[in-house]
């Protein structure tokens, strides 16, 4: 059983300066909440703590880190609150033991691959300090050395959620010697047959294969003494679940799987890794495709070694793996490395965005000298732009950073979208903006009565919700065109003795929506409603011209003009619209477009179209799927109503001055309103007449130029647009 005292002298060992009386205080502060309580094997709870705090030091942790290790359970299996941690050993160490909580009270079991993949990195996006993971992983690796005291169902599912959880978790920050115990522990309890009969075939040959490890280590010793070489050379074993995989990846036996024994070659520099190399081919024939270089090319856990497989004596294959000093001690300890030894180097951030925040932490600064600096520097947002939530059955979903529980009901289904009243996360209810937050556990309210709000597309984040917010509008929007349309037709229709029921029955209406190039006659009557086409253009296909020409154009067309000019303030035709003819235009009142200004049209039901400023915000909200290509045509001269605001001083003759200001640049004025303030201030409205852009901008730099005029700005009206 591991001693406090021995987690003293490991701690000291790497870091002298180590506050080991509030380590000791730690020490205390657990042996008293978990006085009386025993584990499954029967031996006081402390000893899994205190196991726990000595794999910690494995790894070369600081004394919070440390300490962590003998607090961890200690707000999850006891009385003691947060609060308590806080205000005996301070935040740094009550915010490690609440990232260890709550990772301790989510459920990660999953036998689906992608699902797995979601929860580590879930796990890794729910904390800001990647000491909380390194400190899990010492704690799953003491249960796991004790798993046989679980019943077996309970065997089975820990071991099975550490190797699709834990065991990757390990691999991913470069720890190998626990990735690889894990994996072992782990197999053990899923496939203790196999586990069992490898093992044993292992200790068969376990003197053989000491002989050949002697041989080999002195032949190859020997050779590099001779080149002057300094090296240390040890051979290992393939771990079972290694060979395991390869036997089951290959399908082969046990017997075939040739490498099972591994040496490595440490050295003091690169170079002398390149010349080991050299030196093991010329003794052994190398196996054509068997080397990687992860010295010039790198594992993204930052894993550097050469590997080479040979044929080594008596014809059997060999793997060798060589690499520094600082190579080694980073395989081994991964990012835990760094706490000690800040040697890294900076690496280009990875093509592949699931090893990005990774690489973010490799990017560290070689003239840290403090360790506090170093645990600042990995106090970040490890999937700064993604939050992964449970469903309330337990399953993972990831969404961008900022989604609401809008996204999440669209991302379930389009019904569900569509009457989302409210949501439920972590039980408690939440307003439809609420941005979720990695390990939420969240549930959707929905009633029959809920229809999408246009306000929902100003904070969802999906591309999905957004898409399926419009296509409901676009449908809705559809269906009130095809009943305007309807009502249109039928009014004329009756014009003309036609009768639409027996149009469409005979076809004739589906001819004139071919020529129209729409798919079929509910679109052709949706284009009438949207004010895309007019119901005489649908007329003047259907009847000859003679007939056509007995009515009164003169009456329809008069009107016609007399509906144009009610909805629109300025002429039609001084825009060319894409694709469109013949339609009615209204220039929209919360932007007020002129010549010069860039312009966009959007299709507005029964209203023709409707003409904003490109960045006009209720254009950029409107929906896509409306939009027209317009521009204004250079060769018509029209006048403009726009409105100007002046903010001036409030002095006698100033308002005449403006006035005679705005006729020198021969624009008419409509409309004048003045307003004064405490201050001594005055703000004028004014409505002028401007031919366009570029006329509007003479008009402001002369009213600029007077004497006591602060500022003159166009007005834009925050106004929603009819559709």
């Amino acid at each position: 059983m591991l001693r406090f005292n021995d987690i003293l002298e490991r701690l000291t060992s790497y870091n002298p300066h180590a506050d080991t009386d509030f380590l000791r205080k730690a020490y205390v502060f657990s042996a008293k909440v978990h006085l009386g309580q025993v584990r499954l094997s029967g031996e006081p709870y402390l000893n899994h703590p205190l196991e726990v705090a000595g794999i910690i030091t494995q790894l070369k942790l600081d004394v919070a880190s440390v300490a962590t290790g003998l607090l961890h359970d200690t707000v999850e299996d006891t009385l003691t609150t947060l609060k308590e941690i806080q205000g005996n050993f301070g935040e740094e160490t009550a915010q490690l033991v609440d990232g260890l909580t709550k990772i301790s009270l989510i459920s990660l079991r999953s036998s689906e691959e992608h699902q797995a993949e979601n929860f580590r990195k879930m796990i890794l996006a729910m904390v800001k300090d990647i000491r909380v993971i390194l400190i899990k992983l010492a704690d799953r690796l003491h249960n796991m050395r004790t798993l046989k005291y679980h019943t077996p169902e309970k065997q089975v599912e820990i071991a099975q959620e550490t190797l699709d959880i834990y065991a990757p978790l390990a691999h991913r920050l470069g720890i190998d010697w626990i990735k690889s115990e894990l994996e072992d522990l782990a197999f053990q309890y899923l496939h203790p047959e196999i586990y069992e009969e490898i093992k044993r075939k292992i200790a068969k040959k376990e003197k053989e294969r000491a002989r050949y490890i002697d041989e080999v280590k002195r032949t190859l010793m020997k050779k590099l003494y001779e080149n002057h070489i300094e090296s240390e050379v040890a051979a290992r074993l393939k771990q079972i679940y290694s060979i395991y995989l390869k036997m089951k990846e290959q399908n082969i036996d046990f017997d075939q799987v040739y490498d099972i024994t591994a040496f490595r070659v440490i050295v003091n520099s690169i170079k002398e890794c390149y010349d080991v190399l050299g030196i093991t081919h010329s003794l052994w024939k190398p196996i054509p495709g068997k080397f990687k270089d992860y010295i010039g090319l790198p594992k993204e856990n930052m894993y550097q070694s050469l590997h080479t497989t040979v044929i080594g004596p008596y014809g059997e294959r060999i793997e060798i793996q060589i690499r520094t000093n600082e190579m080694h001690r980073i395989a081994e300890e991964g990012i835990a490395a760094h706490w000690k030894y800040k040697e890294g180097k900076v690496v280009e951030e990875a093509e592949d965005k699931r090893f990005t925040w990774l690489r973010q932490l490799l990017e560290w600064q070689r003239d840290l000298k403090d360790d506090r600096e170093f645990i600042e520097s990995v106090k970040v947002d490890l999937f700064p732009n993604e939050v992964y939530i449970f469903t309330p059955k337990g399953a993972v979903k990831q969404f961008p950073i900022g989604s609401t529980p809008i996204d999440f009901a669209y991302s379930i289904h389009s019904d569900i979208g569509n009457h989302c009243v409210g949501a439920k996360v972590n039980g408690k209810i939440v307003p439809l903006r609420y941005e979720l937050r990695s390990g939420d556990t969240i549930e959707i309210l929905t009633s029959p009565n809920q229809k999408p709000s246009k306000d929902w597309l100003k904070f969802v984040k999906t591309s999905r919700a957004k898409t399926k917010i419009r296509q409901w509008f676009t449908a809705e929007e559809r269906e009130k065109s095809i009943a305007l349309g309807k009502e249109i037709l039928e009014k004329e229709f009756r014009k003309y003795d036609l009768q639409q029921a027996k149009l469409i029955k005979s076809g004739e209406l589906s001819k004139v929506a071919n020529e129209f190039s729409f798919q079929g006659v509910e679109d052709l009557i949706a284009a009438i409603g949207y004010g895309k086409l007019t119901a005489n253009q649908i007329i003047g296909k259907l009847l000859p011209q003679e007939k056509l020409e007995q009515q009164k154009e003169e009456l329809k067309e008069g009107r016609f003009q007399h509906l144009i000019q009610k909805i629109t303030r300025t002429p039609k035709d001084a825009l060319l619209i894409k694709g469109i003819d013949n339609v009615m235009v209204r220039y929209a009142g919360c932007c007020n477009p002129v010549p010069g200004d860039k312009v966009v049209g959007f299709i507005t039901r029964g209203r023709g179209v409707t003409i904003h400023t490109a960045d006009c915000q209720n254009a950029m909200d409107d929906d896509p799927h409306r939009k027209v290509e317009v521009e204004w045509d250079s060769t018509k001269e029209y006048n403009y109503p726009v409105r100007i605001r002046i903010h001036s001083e409030d002095k006698k003759g100033l308002l005449a001055e403006i006035s005679n200001s705005i006729s020198s640049t021969k624009a008419n004025i409509k409309n004048a309103r003045v307003d004064t303030t405490e201050d001594k201030k005055a703000v004028s409205t004014f409505e002028v007449e401007i031919r366009d852009l570029s006329h509007l901008n003479k008009v402001i730099k002369a009213l600029e130029k007077i004497k006591g005029v602060r500022l003159v700005e166009r007005m834009r009206v925050e106004a929603q647009v009819e559709s």
